[in-house]
């Protein structure tokens, strides 16, 4: 459950998360996702303010925003809005990966729009960062799951693939579904939006994990690049 919160100290709103129900084991990999979050310092990565455990129940508290990018999503949003958001996910993603995290789960829903437009990646429940870990974890969202991760083979190129898909929706309005021939649908808004990122995305979408940037710093270099291009 999550709550929204008054932090009497600061003076500000927060978002409490309290796992429900949970027994020692669901405990123990509850405090793997607070430490996971508690090593990641980015302005684009949600950062964990406390956690504690009151009257029997983990308590986690995270700074409070205005809504996640899902809800976002529903209302017109201009190109460069969108493309700022895109730069966003890019930035959040790529400070995980380089900290030795597999987030497993990137869809519009884990992350958090904040005042002035910054996004922020939440929720590392599913996040993993060892071979060990992720050999057969096939959890996350099945919408914006890699092939590759449906089978149990999860990696950095699948957040790759999850993110192609987030931005890819930002773009050009429509979710594509396997078996991901190009053009995707949606292509034509793409097109008109946002020509110079097509095939950016198209490397990021690859069906075949090896074609994929290999993870989100290399994307977001190229994602920089070809933006960098169209205003040259």
């Amino acid at each position: 459950m999550v709550y929204e919160a008054l932090d009497r100290i600061e003076g500000r709103r927060v978002a409490l998360k309290i796992p429900l129900e949970v027994d020692a084991q669901s405990i123990g990999w509850f405090r793997r996702e607070l430490r996971l979050a508690a090593r990641l310092d980015h302005p684009n990565v949600l950062p964990l303010k406390s956690a504690d455990v009151i009257e029997g129940l983990l308590v986690c508290a995270f700074p409070l925003g205005e809504e996640s990018l899902n809800h976002r999503m529903a209302r017109r949003m201009t190109t460069n809005v969108a493309l700022q958001f895109s730069e966003q996910v890019l930035a959040g993603l790529a400070h995980v990966h380089q900290n030795g995290i597999v987030h497993c789960d990137i869809k519009p829903e884990n992350f958090i729009v904040f005042p002035g437009r910054q996004l922020r990646l939440a929720d590392f429940g599913l996040a993993k960062t060892s071979a060990r870990m992720l050999r057969g974890s096939a959890s996350g969202t099945v919408e914006y799951m890699a092939p590759e991760h449906h089978a149990g083979r999860p990696s950095k190129r699948s957040d790759v693939f999850s993110a192609g898909l987030v931005i890819y929706r930002l773009l050009a309005g429509a979710l594509p579904e396997a078996p991901f021939r190009w053009p995707l649908p949606g292509h034509d808004r793409l097109m008109r939006r946002a020509p110079e990122v097509a095939t950016v995305l198209r490397r990021a979408l690859a069906p075949d994990p090896e074609r994929r940037y290999t993870n989100a710093a290399s994307f977001a270099k190229a994602f920089a690049r070809a933006r960098a291009r169209a205003t040259e």
